[in-house]
């Protein structure tokens, strides 16, 4: 028995179409999910609908369940929250997470789903790979009781490491934007706002997610001595300046990137990727995050609404896609 379905696809540098596909039934050990959401998140998928993604990072930069290549055609996106149809007893009808493109229906092998807990609704759960590359941040981050903890970029990324971050023992944890409008977020989480100008200073760790120069820059000079800035940022085919003068060197500053494809090597030994996105969907069970998701649209509209996603004219952190009627 087939099934019929619907997917997006991404089409550089201008555009996107909704193409019609058939799926099979699906096999031992897999299950058919029917999406209730997806996400769109607004910073990735901007770069690949421009076609911005750098050749040598094709093969790194290619989503699990991806069908094409870059520059495109391709069907991309890691967000997705559906229903088991079909497959094995103790998934069936359950609510799971994907990493699954913009897609009405698909196959996927049954541990490619993560059961959604009864605490975190649907609509907010197809976050959880963004507050995944927190977690996986903050691994690598490691910050300590009473840290002076600066997110500098309130994106997507920044907010859901703010998030995870707020409440952290003893911390004075503060998001840093240029936008005032995003101060609403910081007040979501109960921690601090400021602009890059009036940030607090000295601090021991800075997780940069500005994808800016200048970001990364007002990211050094709000470090104490020895102080760290990890890098989150994705700047794909643009060339970036690092400010390494001034006190890089006499306060033993560094910088390191952080990037969600790897378990963190302060895990990786007893971690696995279920391990983290299973946590990840555990802490989604705080409504406060529903603050990162600003904007939702019909699956029929993608092909007019990532343009104007990727353009900005949109404004978006998480823009969520609902399915069905």
């Amino acid at each position: 028995m087939t099934r019929d379905g619907q997917a997006f696809w991404f089409k550089p540098p201008h555009g996107g179409e909704i193409r019609a596909l058939t799926l099979g039934a699906p096999g031992p050990g897999e299950v058919l999910v029917r999406t209730l959401f997806s996400g769109v998140s607004r910073g990735t998928e901007a770069l690949v609908f421009r076609g911005g993604v750098p050749p040598n990072q094709y093969e790194i930069m290619r989503a699990p369940f991806q069908e094409g290549e870059f520059p495109g055609p391709v069907k991309y996106g890691y967000l997705n929250v559906g229903v088991v149809e079909e497959g094995p007893d103790e998934l069936a009808g359950r609510t799971v997470f994907c990493l699954y493109p913009h897609q009405t229906r698909y196959v996927v092998p049954a541990d490619a789903v993560t059961v959604v807990p009864g605490s975190v609704p649907p609509e907010r759960a197809i976050l959880a790979g963004t507050i995944e590359t927190a977690v996986n941040a903050l691994w690598d981050a490691a910050p300590l009781v009473g840290d002076r903890i600066a997110v500098v970029g309130a994106g997507m990324v920044g907010s859901s490491v703010a998030g995870v971050l707020a409440g952290f023992p003893g911390a004075r944890v503060q998001l840093v934007d240029q936008d005032p409008e995003r101060a609403k977020i910081a007040e979501a989480f109960g921690i601090e706002f400021a602009s890059p100008q009036e940030a607090a200073g000295e601090c021991d760790l800075v997780v940069h997610a500005s994808a800016s120069e200048a970001g990364l820059a007002r990211s050094l000079e709000l470090l104490g001595t020895e102080g760290e800035v990890i890098e989150l940022s994705w700047y794909g085919d643009r060339k970036v300046s690092v400010p390494l003068g001034e006190f890089f060197h006499s306060r033993r500053l560094a910088v390191r990137s952080s990037q969600v494809g790897a378990v963190s090597p302060a895990r990786r030994a007893r971690r696995t990727y279920r391990d983290r996105l299973a946590l990840a969907l555990d802490l989604l069970s705080d409504p406060a995050f529903d603050v990162l998701i600003t904007g939702e649209s019909r699956f029929a509209e993608l092909p007019e609404v990532l343009p104007r996603l990727a353009g900005g004219e949109l404004p978006a952190l998480c823009h969520r896609i609902v399915y069905g009627s």
